[in-house]
């Protein structure tokens, strides 16, 4: 005969406490969880359709915005893609290790590191153009042109306002 079997009423000890189901609602409605947990989504997707190029979603950016806008800072190219000095340190490091960028002391500014793009991250960048582009439309085709190009939109406003640091 199970231990409870002979119980009668409720045991208080085993229920949920009162304010769980306000608790279910604070994660629901937080925007802080749901951007985290869309963000996962979004890097797993990338990570995995840029691993045969030997990236990183976040190196692919770091690669891709050395390319568009040039050598840049380390403090600079940290605040272009809004990551701290030691999270961009731990993604430039591989890239570096493998000859894809190069860290030089700033000419016009001593205590500056510059963060450059070798003619080898070029093209490990122009190689990997294609699979960053099947995630692309990977992410329309399931959400919609529409409403994919809205979403990137709003989450770039997000990240471009200082107001919320």
């Amino acid at each position: 005969m199970p231990v409870f079997a002979g119980m009668i009423g409720r045991n208080p000890a085993l229920e949920a406490p009162r304010w769980v189901p306000e608790m279910q609602s604070v994660v629901q409605n937080c925007y802080a969880t749901a951007a985290r947990k869309a963000a996962r989504r979004l890097t797993a997707l990338y990570d995995g359709i840029l691993a045969p190029a030997g990236l990183r979603s976040t190196q692919f950016a770091i690669l891709s915005q050395l390319a568009v806008g040039g050598p840049a800072s380390i403090n600079e190219l940290a605040r272009v893609l809004v990551l701290d000095r030691s999270g961009l340190g731990h993604s430039l490091r591989p890239l570096q290790r493998d000859g894809l960028i190069t860290l030089g002391q700033d000419p016009s500014d001593r205590r500056s590191v510059t963060v450059t793009l070798t003619d080898q991250g070029k093209q490990k960048f122009e190689a990997a153009y294609g699979l960053w582009q099947s995630a692309q439309d990977q992410v329309v085709a399931v959400l919609g042109a529409t409403e994919a190009a809205e979403l990137r939109d709003r989450l770039n406003t997000v990240a471009e306002d200082d107001r919320l640091s």
